[in-house]
């Protein structure tokens, strides 16, 4: 496995946050305070702090010709749990930024890739690459 990383990042508020991250995305809650709480993210830990203003997102970056939000962080996903993920968003009423979509598809970076914003306005993408191997093939 991976060396997880840690991301830590300001939102708003706690209890919108535990139920973005807790019940839409699955993710474990860990330790907490009443001013942050760590979440299990895909194996790795993220610390939201309501000690300071979330930073603010633009549809600035470019993407295979697409604007995606930036900044962003996300997670890499296996291809199922990529869709489940999907799905689980989806039946929360969670809007998403870019929907579920293919990008580079026949190509050796095949990637299944969405995007979305928590309570917060914090963007995240997530992604599935159909050959993990590939991650960073040019």
């Amino acid at each position: 496995m991976a060396t997880p990383f840690h991301f830590a990042f300001f939102v708003k508020d706690l209890p919108s946050t535990r139920r973005f991250y807790g019940d839409v995305l699955g993710c474990r809650e860990g330790r907490s305070t009443d001013t942050w709480v760590d979440f299990d993210f895909f194996g790795h830990q993220i610390s939201a702090h309501t000690s300071g203003a979330p930073s603010p997102t633009s549809n600035a970056g470019k993407v295979d010709g697409v604007a995606v939000p930036m900044p962003h962080f996300g997670a890499l996903l296996e291809w199922r749990q990529f869709d489940a993920l999907a799905a689980r968003v989806r039946a929360s009423g969670t809007a998403f930024v870019l929907e579920p979509q293919i990008r580079y598809a026949g190509q050796p970076g095949e990637q299944a890739t969405m995007f979305l914003l928590d309570p917060s306005g914090n963007a995240l993408e997530f992604k599935s690459f159909r050959h993990p191997e590939h991650v960073f093939t040019a």
